[in-house]
């Protein structure tokens, strides 16, 4: 099914599509299957989505979004605080271990947890099948670095390193009558749930054989 004009229109695979969403792939089926999402079949089977369907999809989703008052503050420091930070840190050893190829799937994945990240902490509830998306990004994380031959300390550092990053700019939030002290704990307790569990499945990688 589609919602758009096939003959014009540029499609992209289930892959692609759920970059240009930010959410993991298996996200981005379920929400097909569950019709959410117009999406066409291939004779073999393979999803694709209309780039006109992802990109309003996306501002539905902008609009719907149930975003707490500190969530969006945070939200909008903390995406300028981790590219600052991020460049800050290119002449690292942990980054040069890197080719262009991997630091251009360590932008991505970052881009992903980024905003898996803004969803988890915007929602109100557990939200377990956002904590699975994180652990997944932290096993594709960890294939990464491993194949790069970075070794465990130096993997964690990366994302220990954004988790820090999001946390500082959390204790830094204005004091104001928006952002009350309450939400700003329940705010970082939950960035630090999220992070864990990609911290956890990056050494599970590690510790496989």
């Amino acid at each position: 099914m589609t919602g758009t004009d096939s003959t014009s229109d540029t499609w992209l695979s289930l892959k692609d599509a759920a970059e240009r969403l930010n959410v993991h792939p298996t996200t981005l089926r379920r929400w097909a299957n569950q019709g959410a999402i117009p999406h066409m079949l291939t004779p073999g089977g393979h999803r694709r989505f209309s780039e006109t369907d992802i990109e309003q999809f996306l501002l539905e989703q902008r609009r719907a979004l149930p975003v707490l008052p500190v969530a969006q503050v945070w939200a909008e420091q903390a995406m300028t605080r981790t590219r600052q930070g991020l460049a800050a840190q290119a002449d690292q050893p942990w980054l040069e271990t890197m080719d262009d190829a991997h630091r251009l799937l360590h932008r991505q994945l970052g881009r992903r947890l980024m905003g898996l990240t803004l969803q988890y902490v915007s929602s109100e509830e557990e939200n377990g099948a956002l904590l699975q998306e994180a652990r997944a990004i932290g096993y594709e994380y960890g294939r990464l670095t491993r194949i790069a031959g970075m070794a465990l300390p130096d993997a964690l550092t990366v994302s220990l390193f954004f988790r820090d990053e999001l946390i500082d700019v959390a204790l830094e939030l204005p004091d104001d009558a928006a952002i009350r002290a309450r939400d700003n704990l329940r705010l970082m307790r939950r960035i630090n749930r999220l992070l864990n569990a990609v911290h956890l499945a990056i050494a599970a990688v590690y510790d496989s054989d």
